[in-house]
C-alpha cells in the first residue's frame, strides 16, 4: 500500500496538487503548494511539447434545455420576472457600429477571439463616452479591401452617442483586439492604448477632441498578436507602466488548418467534431512590461522584472492590482487553456511568480482552465480583493477568494455559480453592483467560438444570453432570471465588455462588443430607493494623475466596502474609471478612506449620498 507521500508523488504526475488533494491525504496545504511550485520550475525549465491542440475544458457534460427545448444558453428567460437592464442599443445610436471578424465559418483561430471596448471621458465633460475596438479580415490585412474601422462614441448627455472617430483619428485600421485606458503623460487627459494582430496603437489625448498615434515614438509598437492589456505604476515612479500579454504566433499566409500543410485530416476536432485549430499546439507569444521612462518613452523591461512569459502561454486578459495589500501593485494575466499568472510585485523593479504558491493557476481540482477574462472586487467585504475568471464552455466559471497573504481559495461551486456556467463560454466580466445594495454582483458576457455547435445537440449555442449573479450575502449567489425581452435576454456572440455610469444616474451599465454584429448597450432599469456614491479620483504630484492603482474603503452602517481603481481587466476592455459604490437603504456615511497610488493615506467625509464626487490628492473633495 502507497504511503501518503508516495501517493502523492504518483498523483502529481497527472494533476497538479489541490486544496482538495490535501484534504484527502491529511497534508498540511503549504506542503502541497511547495510540490506546486517545483512542478512549475520543472515546467519552466523543460516547457512540454504541446502535440494537444484546441481548448482546454472540463469533461463533456449533458444539454440542458429550458421548457421549450431550446438550449439554456439561447434560452431559460421567464415571463414576468423583475427586468434589470434594457437593451437600447439603437435608441442610443450606438448600432452603427459592425463589428467584423474573418469569414462566418471561423475557420482560423485569428478569427475568433473578437475585440474589446473601453469606457472612457476623452473630452472631459463629465459624462462616458465608448470606444469599440473592430477586427479586420484576411483580405483586407493584404489591402484588397478596405480595414473594418473601430469607433469612438461621444455621449451627447442624452440618451444617445455620437460617432467622432473621423475627427478624433481612432480608426484603427487594423485587426484589433484589446484596449486599455491610462494617462500616461500625467497630463490630465485620458490615452488609449489599442491592441492589435499586427503593430499596436498608442493613442495620445491632444486635448481637443483628436488623439494622435505615438506607438512608435514610444517604443511600445511591438508585432505579432497582442490582447488585453493593463496600465499601472508597479515602481512607484508615479507615472502609469504598461503590461502586454501575447496570445499566440499566427502567420495569415500560412494559417494552421487540419488537412493542410504538417497538420493530418481530423488533428483539430472539439467533442468530435472539426473547428479551427488553437491554441494548444500552437506556439504562444511572449508578454512585454514597458517601463514608462517620464519623457513620453517606454523601455521594454519584461526579462528583468521576470514577466515575459517563458512558457509561451497564451494569454488574454490582464490586471494590475494590489492583491496582498503591501502598497505595491501586482499583476494577474489570464490565459487560454494553461495555467494562470499571478505575479507578486517585490518592490524593487521585478516580479516573483507565485501563480501556484497562491492558488490562482489552477481551479480546485488542480486543473488548468481556459480563461477568458478577469473581475476584480472585494465580493465578502473582507477588505480583500477576489477575482472571477470566465473559462471554456464545458467548464465552469472560477470564483477565487482571497484569504489574505496572497492565497486564494476557488469557492465556486460553495458560492452557488458553478453549475450555472458550464454550458456557457464567457468573455467579458465584471463585479458590479447593479442594485446598489452594497453588494458586489457579478455579469458575463458569452458567445461560443465555434459556430458549429449550432448543428449539435450539446446543450450549447453560438451566440448566447449574458449572465448576472446577484450576490445575496457575501457568500452565496443566485443568478438573476432572464426577464423575457429585457436586457438578459439579449442572445448574441459577446465578447469585451465593460461597465459604468454611462447616464450618471448612479446605476452601473453594461456594454458588450459582440462578434460580426452590432454592439450591445444594456442600460440599468432597476428601480428601488436604494442610495449610492461614485468618485473620481485625481492623483498628486507622487501618484499617475489619473490615480490608478488606488484603493477607497467606505464604511457605513457597520459595513466596509473595498473599490480598487484599476485599468484593463474583463476580457481586453476597460471600464468606467469613477469607483461606484452602493449603500443600500443608508442616508450617511461613516467616513471614507484612500490609500493613493503613491502610498499617502486620507480619511474624508461625504456630505451626502446619490452623489459623483471629484477628489484631489491631498486636496479632499473639490468641484469638478
Amino acid at each position: 500500500m502507497l504511503k501518503p507521500l508516495e501517493l502523492l508523488f504518483v498523483s502529481c504526475q497527472t494533476i497538479a496538487p489541490s486544496r482538495a488533494l490535501a484534504g484527502a491525504l491529511n497534508l498540511t496545504l503549504s506542503s502541497v503548494l511547495l510540490l506546486n511550485v517545483v512542478f512549475a520550475q520543472e515546467d519552466l525549465e523543460n516547457p512540454p511539447k504541446r502535440q494537444q491542440t484546441g481548448m482546454s475544458t472540463g469533461a463533456a457534460h449533458a444539454a440542458i434545455k429550458d421548457a421549450q427545448a431550446r438550449p439554456i444558453t439561447a434560452g431559460g428567460f421567464v415571463d414576468g420576472a423583475p427586468a434589470v437592464f434594457k437593451d437600447i442599443s439603437h435608441a442610443a445610436g450606438i448600432d452603427k457600429f459592425h463589428y467584423k471578424s474573418g469569414t462566418p465559418e471561423k475557420s482560423t483561430i485569428l478569427e475568433t477571439p473578437g475585440s474589446g471596448v473601453a469606457l472612457l471621458d476623452y473630452d472631459r465633460d463629465g459624462w462616458l463616452d465608448i470606444y469599440l475596438v473592430n477586427g479586420s479580415t484576411f483580405p483586407a490585412l493584404k489591402g484588397r479591401e478596405a480595414a473594418p474601422r473601430a469607433m469612438l462614441l461621444h455621449n451627447n448627455h442624452d440618451g444617445t452617442f455620437t460617432d467622432v472617430t473621423d475627427r478624433a483619428g481612432v480608426a484603427n485600421e487594423r485587426w484589433g483586439f484589446g484596449v486599455a485606458v491610462g494617462d500616461y503623460d500625467n497630463d490630465g487627459w485620458p490615452d488609449l492604448y489599442v491592441t492589435n494582430f499586427g503593430r499596436n496603437r498608442l493613442y495620445h489625448n491632444n486635448h481637443d477632441g483628436t488623439f494622435t498615434d505615438v506607438a512608435e515614438k514610444a517604443h511600445v509598437m511591438l508585432g505579432g498578436w497582442s490582447t488585453g492589456a493593463t496600465w499601472g505604476d508597479y515602481d512607484h515612479n508615479g507615472y502609469l507602466d504598461l503590461f502586454v500579454p501575447g496570445y499566440v504566433k499566427f502567420d495569415p499566409e500560412n494559417p494552421p488548418i487540419a488537412g493542410k500543410g504538417n497538420l493530418p485530416p481530423g488533428f483539430c476536432q472539439f467533442r468530435g467534431i472539426n473547428v479551427m485549430c488553437g491554441p494548444r499546439g500552437l506556439p504562444g507569444e511572449s508578454d512585454h512590461l514597458f517601463h514608462n521612462n517620464g519623457d513620453g518613452t517606454f523601455t521594454d523591461v519584461s526579462v528583468h522584472a521576470g514577466v515575459f512569459d517563458p512558457r509561451g502561454y497564451y494569454g488574454f486578459a490582464s490586471v494590475f492590482v494590489d492583491v496582498d495589500d503591501d502598497g505595491w501593485v501586482d499583476l494577474l494575466v489570464a490565459n487560454d487553456s494553461v495555467p494562470k499568472y499571478l505575479y507578486r510585485n517585490k518592490h524593487d523593479g521585478t516580479f516573483e511568480d507565485v501563480s501556484y504558491l497562491s492558488g490562482f493557476a489552477l481551479n480546485d481540482e488542480g486543473r488548468e482552465q481556459a480563461a477568458m477574462g478577469i473581475a476584480v472586487g472585494d465580493f465578502n467585504r473582507d477588505g480583500l480583493v477576489d477575482l472571477y475568471v470566465t473559462n471554456f464552455s464545458d467548464d465552469y466559471n472560477t470564483l477565487y477568494r482571497n484569504d489574505g497573504e496572497t492565497s486564494f481559495t476557488d469557492v465556486s461551486f460553495a458560492a452557488g455559480i458553478a453549475n450555472v456556467t458550464i454550458p456557457f463560454l464567457g468573455w467579458g466580466t465584471g463585479f458590479v453592483d447593479y442594485d446598489n445594495d452594497g453588494l458586489l454582483d457579478i455579469f458575463v458576457a458569452n458567445g461560443h467560438v465555434y459556430p458549429g455547435v449550432d448543428k449539435q445537440d450539446w446543450g450549447t449555442t453560438w451566440a448566447q444570453r449574458p449572465l448576472l449573479f446577484r450576490n445575496l450575502n457575501g457568500t452565496k449567489f443566485e443568478e438573476v432570471p432572464p426577464a423575457a425581452g429585457s436586457g438578459l435576454a439579449v442572445v448574441v456572440p459577446a465578447r469585451g465588455a465593460a461597465f459604468g455610469d454611462l447616464f450618471n444616474d448612479g446605476h452601473i451599465d453594461v456594454v458588450m462588443n459582440v462578434l460580426d454584429s452590432t454592439p450591445v448597450l444594456l442600460r440599468n432599469i432597476v428601480t428601488n430607493s436604494n442610495h449610492w456614491l461614485e468618485f473620481q479620483l485625481v492623483g498628486g504630484p507622487k501618484s499617475p494623475r489619473d490615480a490608478i492603482g488606488a484603493k477607497v474603503f467606505v464604511t457605513a452602517d457597520g459595513s466596509r466596502q473595498r473599490g480598487d481603481l484599476f485599468s484593463g481587466g474583463s476580457y481586453a476592455s476597460s471600464s468606467d474609471p469613477r469607483l461606484h459604490f452602493g449603500l443600500g437603504a443608508v442616508t450617511k456615511v461613516d467616513k471614507v478612506e484612500i490609500q493613493w497610488p503613491s502610498g499617502a493615506k486620507e480619511e474624508l467625509l461625504i456630505p451626502g449620498v446619490d452623489h459623483i464626487y471629484t477628489i484631489v490628492e491631498g486636496k479632499g473633495i473639490v468641484e469638478p
